[in-house]
C-alpha cells in the first residue's frame, strides 16, 4: 500500500514489498537483514537502486521503512538510567509550565517535541561529562562498575535515555484540555473546583485514552503502512545524533543540521522581531493600501486581517511544520496538493460569503472567532443563562440568539464535512488493509521489518492497557459528579464509546497523510442533542470524547516512534503515563497562579501583548452554542442548519473520486485526501495567513522536485533539514518569548522603521 505521493491501496512497485519477500522465506529475521544490508544513510545500497542503476525515489510504505528509517540496534543499551529520570522529570516540569503560560498567550504556540529533543541532548551529554560512574569518560570522575555506578553514568549519552526522555517531558508539556473547563468555570461561572477534584479529573482524563489506545495498537501502530509522516523529521535527527557515528557520510548529516540549526535561530530574529514584514511580503497591498478588499484577500500577516493570497513569507515559524502548517518537507504531496486545492475554495467561499452578506457577514469582522449580536456588537453568553447556567427561555427570548461571522459558519460547516468524509475514506481506501492487517496479527504473522526486530523486547501486555483504562474510568466516573459536571454517568460511557468508535478512522488518516481529522465539532453536537441546554455538561461531554482520541492517538503515536527507534515498549508507556501525570498537577497549579494575577485581563476580549483568554473563551464559546444553544441554532430550520447536515454531505464526498478511479484509474483520483479537502474550507478562518503561498512552494520543491529528481539527497537530508528549521525556529521562539516577547513579564518592541511599521506589517489596510 502506498503511502507517501502514491494512491491509495495497492499500487505497482519497481521492488518486491516486504509481504512479498517473508511470503518467499520462513526466518523473518533473515529477511530484515537481506532487506537491509548497509547503514540507511550510506552514499548507496542494492536496496535504493531501481532497474536503470540509479537511486529511485522514496514511494511507498515499505521504501519509508527500510530506506529512510535506520533498522540498527542495541538491546543491551540502558533505558532507564539517572540521566532518564533527571532530564525526564526535569524537562517534563518545564515542558508543562512553559505550555501552560503559552495557552494564556495571544498568539498560539505550543512547546514542540523538537525543542524539547534537541534540549534533551545538550544536557545529556553534558552528564555524561559531569556525572560520576564507571562510564565517564574523565578518570577522576569514574566509580567502582556496579548497578548503581551503571545507573548514574554508564556511559555515552544513548539513542534510548534520549527518546524516553524527548516522550517524557513532549507529553506533559502539551496544556491538557481539562484545563480549558478549570479556566471557563472559574473565568466565566465563578465556579472553582475542589482540588482534588480538579486533579483527578485531569489525570483521568488524560490517561483514559493510553487505555484505548492500547488496545488497538495491533492494527494503528505495528503494520508498516502507518508511517506517520511527521515523526520522520525527529527519528532523522535521533539517528544523526546517535547512529553510525564512524560514517562520514553521519558526521557531514551532523554538520548539517547544526549549520542549518544556527542559521535559522540567527534568521527568525528578523521576521520575528527587527523586520515582521517579512512574515508576509504583499505586492498587491504594497501597490494599493486604501482597500479593504485588497487586505481581505491579499493580506495575512497580521492576525484576523485577511486570506494571504499570492504573499510571500520568509518567516519559518509559519512556514514550517510549527505555524499552522502540516509540515511542507515531510507532509506527501497527495496531503498538501489537496490542502492547498481546498484553499482556493476556501478563499472564494470566504469572499463570496461576505459579498453576498450572506448569514448577515457584513455586520461582523470578515476574520473572527468571537459571538455577536445582530448589530454586531459583543454577545453576552452569560445573560441567557440561569443560576445553575443551564439556558433561561425567559432570558434568551430578551437577548436573542447569537452570530457567527460568515467566515466562521463556513469553518464549522468544512470541519463536518470533513468528519464525515473521513469516515467514508478510511473505509473505501483503507478498509481491506486494516481488515487483513488484523486476520495476520491475530495469526501471528509478522509483516513488518521494525516490527521484527522489536520482538526481542517484551510487550506491553494488554491487562496493563485494561488497568489504566478501568482506573481512569472510575476516576472519570467519581469527578463528573463530585466537580458537578452536570453530566450523567450514561452521558460519560456514550463520551466514550463515540471516542473508541472514531480512533481508528482518525489515527488511519493521520498515519497515512499527516493530516488530524478534528471530531471536536461533531462530538459537541451529539453531546448536545443528550443533554441539551447545559453549557458545563456538553464541555465534560467533549473532554471525554474528544479529548480520548487526542491522547489516544497520542501514545500511539510514540508508540509508533518507540517502533522506529528500538524504545522497548514498556518503557514507552511507562514515560508516556509518568509524563501525563506530571504536566497534569503542573498545568493545574500554572493555570491557578495565571487566572489569580491576570484575571481582568484574561476576561477582556483583546487582552494584552503579553496575556490573552482567546483559547478559553474559544472553548467557552463552542460550549455555549452547542451546550445551550445547540437545539435552536443547529436544528433543520436554524439559523445554521447546514453545520451538522455537514457531517452526512461530508460521508458523500469520497464516492465520486473513489467511483472514478475504479473506472479511470490512471486519472489520479486516489490521490486526492478528502477529509483535507473538505477541513480546508476553513483552513484560513484564523491567525496569520502570510504563510500559505510560500509553504505551497516548498512543498512542491520539496515533495516533488527533490523526492523524484534528487532521492538521494532527499533520502538522506530533506528530513533532517525539516528537522533542524523547526528546532533551530522553536529555540529562538523560546527565548524571544521570554527575552522580549512579554513571557518574563515585560514586553520590549523593537522601533517602528520601513520593514517594522504602525499597522499591518504587510502594509495592508488595517480593518480590525
Amino acid at each position: 500500500m502506498a503511502v507517501q505521493d502514491l494512491p491509495h491501496g495497492d499500487v505497482e512497485r519497481k521492488t518486491p514489498s516486504i509481504d512479498e519477500k517473508y511470503n518467499e522465506k520462513s526466518d523473518s529475521a533473515s529477511v530484515v537483514q537481506s532487506v537491509h544490508v548497509g547503514d540507511v544513510y550510506d552514499d548507496v545500497r542494492d536496496i535504493d537502486l531501481g532497474a536503470d542503476g540509479k537511486e529511485r525515489p522514496i514511494e511507498t510504505d515499505v521504501d519509508v521503512a527500510t530506506r529512510l528509517i535506520s533498522m540498527e540496534d542495541d538491546p543491551t543499551l540502558p533505558v532507564f538510567t539517572f540521566r532518564t529520570w533527571f532530564l525526564g522529570l526535569g524537562l517534563s516540569c518545564f515542558g508543562a509550565v512553559l505550555g501552560q503560560i503559552f495557552y494564556f498567550r495571544p498568539q498560539t504556540v505550543f512547546v514542540s517535541q523538537l525543542f524539547l529533543q534537541i534540549i534533551a541532548y545538550i544536557l545529556g551529554r553534558v552528564m555524561e561529562e559531569v556525572v560520576p560512574g564507571p562510564g565517564n569518560p574523565h578518570a577522576h570522575l569514574q566509580t567502582r562498575d556496579n548497578w548503581f555506578g551503571r545507573f548514574l553514568n554508564p556511559g555515552r549519552f544513548n539513542l534510548k535515555e534520549h527518546v524516553a526522555i524527548t516522550i517524557f517531558s513532549s507529553t506533559a508539556a502539551d496544556s491538557a484540555l481539562a484545563i480549558s473547563i478549570f479556566a471557563a468555570d472559574e473565568l466565566y461561572y465563578n465556579i472553582s473546583p475542589n482540588v482534588g477534584v480538579g486533579l483527578f479529573t485531569l489525570i483521568g482524563s488524560q490517561l483514559i485514552g493510553y487505555g484505548l489506545g492500547g488496545f488497538m495498537r495491533a492494527f494503528l501502530v505495528y503494520p508498516t503502512y502507518v508511517v506517520f509522516p511527521n515523526l520522520l523529521p525527529t527519528v532523522q535527527l535521533f539517528d544523526a545524533l546517535h547512529r553510525g557515528k564512524g560514517i562520514f557520510a553521519q558526521k557531514r548529516r551532523v554538520r548539517f543540521f547544526w549549520l542549518v540549526f544556527v542559521a535559522i535561530f540567527v534568521w527568525e530574529w528578523f521576521p520575528e522581531y527587527i523586520a515582521p514584514t517579512l512574515t508576509g511580503i504583499s505586492i498587491f497591498c504594497l501597490a494599493k493600501r486604501d482597500s479593504a478588499w485588497f487586505t481581505r484577500i491579499f493580506g495575512g500577516a497580521a492576525g484576523n486581517e485577511g486570506l494571504g493570497m499570492f504573499a510571500l513569507s520568509l518567516d519559518w515559524n509559519y512556514v514550517g511544520s510549527g505555524g499552522g502548517s502540516m509540515g511542507a518537507l515531510f507532509t506527501p504531496i497527495s496531503t498538501q496538493l489537496s490542502q492547498y486545492f481546498g484553499t482556493m475554495i476556501c478563499i472564494i467561499a470566504f469572499c463570496a460569503a461576505y459579498a453576498a452578506n450572506t448569514w448577515k457577514g457584513q455586520n461582523f469582522p470578515f476574520l473572527s472567532q468571537s459571538l455577536f449580536n445582530e448589530d454586531g456588537s459583543d454577545y453576552d453568553q452569560l445573560s441567557i443563562l440561569d443560576d445553575n447556567l443551564r439556558l433561561d427561555p425567559a432570558k434568551l427570548e430578551a437577548v436573542g440568539l447569537p452570530w457567527f461571522a460568515s467566515s466562521q459558519v463556513l469553518t464549522k460547516i468544512g470541519s463536518n464535512l470533513a468528519i464525515g468524509a473521513t469516515i467514508t475514506h478510511v473505509i473505501v481506501w483503507y478498509g481491506k488493509n486494516i481488515i487483513n492487517t488484523i486476520k495476520k496479527e491475530r495469526s501471528g504473522e509478522i509483516i513488518d521489518p521494525h516490527r521484527e526486530k522489536m520482538k526481542v523486547y517484551p510487550e506491553v501486555p494488554m491487562w496493563w492497557y485494561m488497568v489504566i483504562f478501568v482506573a481512569s474510568f472510575a476516576m472519570a466516573m467519581a469527578t463528573i459528579y463530585t466537580g458537578h459536571s452536570d453530566l450523567p454517568w450514561w452521558a460519560l460511557i456514550v463520551a466514550l464509546i463515540l471516542a473508541a468508535i472514531f480512533l481508528p478512522f482518525v489515527v488511519t488518516v493521520y498515519a497515512i497523510t499527516g493530516f488530524v481529522p478534528d471530531t471536536s465539532s461533531i462530538i459537541q453536537m451529539l453531546g448536545a442533542c443528550m443533554v441539551p441546554g447545559s453549557p458545563q455538561a456538553n464541555m465534560y461531554f467533549t473532554l471525554y470524547g474528544y479529548n480520548t482520541v487526542s491522547q489516544a492517538r497520542g501514545i500511539i503515536r510514540d508508540l509508533k516512534m518507540g517502533q522506529y527507534t528500538k524504545l522497548p515498549p514498556r518503557a514507552t508507556f511507562i514515560v508516556q503515563a509518568a509524563g501525563a501525570v506530571v504536566g497534569s498537577l503542573l498545568n493545574y497549579i500554572i493555570m491557578k497562579v495565571i487566572i489569580v494575577a491576570q484575571r481582568d485581563i484574561l476576561l477582556d476580549v483583546q487582552g494584552s501583548n503579553v496575556w490573552s483568554g482567546q483559547q478559553v473563551q474559544s472553548y467557552n464559546s463552542d460550549a455555549v452554542t452547542w451546550g445551550a444553544l445547540g437545539n435552536h441554532l443547529y436544528t433543520p430550520s436554524g439559523r445554521y442548519g447546514i453545520v451538522p447536515l455537514s457531517i452526512l454531505i461530508g460521508l458523500a464526498v469520497p464516492l465520486p473520486f473513489w467511483l472514478v478511479h475504479l473506472k479511470f484509474p490512471k486519472l489520479g483520483a486516489d490521490r486526492v485526501v478528502t477529509p483535507v479537502l473538505c477541513w480546508t474550507l476553513g483552513y484560513l478562518s484564523v491567525g496569520i495567513n502570510s504563510s500559505v503561498f510560500t509553504t505551497f512552494l516548498m512543498a512542491v520543491f520539496s515533495q516533488f522536485y527533490l523526492r523524484k529528481y534528487r532521492p538521494r539527497w532527499f533520502r538522506k537530508y530533506n528530513f533532517l533539514l525539516s528537522a533542524a528549521l523547526d528546532g533551530g525556529t522553536q529555540v529562538m521562539v523560546f527565548v524571544f518569548t521570554f527575552a522580549v516577547g512579554g513571557g518574563s513579564g515585560k514586553v520590549v518592541d523593537f522601533p517602528n522603521w520601513a520593514l517594522n511599521p504602525t499597522g499591518n506589517p504587510d502594509y495592508c489596510k488595517r480593518l480590525t
